[in-house]
């Protein structure tokens, strides 16, 4: 379990690339390097990283599921997520 300090952080990290978004983009297709680097570092999309959206885990993420591989395992073992089960052959 992640801290909750860190899942925070992500979530302003979030906000920030989102605000500043159409300004960051104006200012690239201009060209100007200038007032790009004004603008807050968090705003820059390259600076996210998946989180698992339960258990904050940054590691192991699973992009079609929004979790981290351990959740997923733990919840496709109990049936939660629809269409998941355990193979065998």
């Amino acid at each position: 379990m992640a801290k909750e300090s860190m899942k925070a952080r992500e979530r302003k990290r979030q906000k920030l690339v989102e605000k500043y978004a159409e300004k960051r983009a104006k200012y690239k297709a201009e060209g100007d390097w200038e007032a790009l680097a004004k603008l807050p570092k968090n705003s820059s999309k390259v600076r996210l990283h998946n989180r698992c959206s339960l258990t904050g885990r940054p590691r192991g993420y699973m992009r079609q599921f929004g979790i981290s591989r351990i959740t997923f395992r733990e919840m496709a073992s109990k049936g939660l997520i629809p269409g998941v089960k355990k193979a065998s052959w």
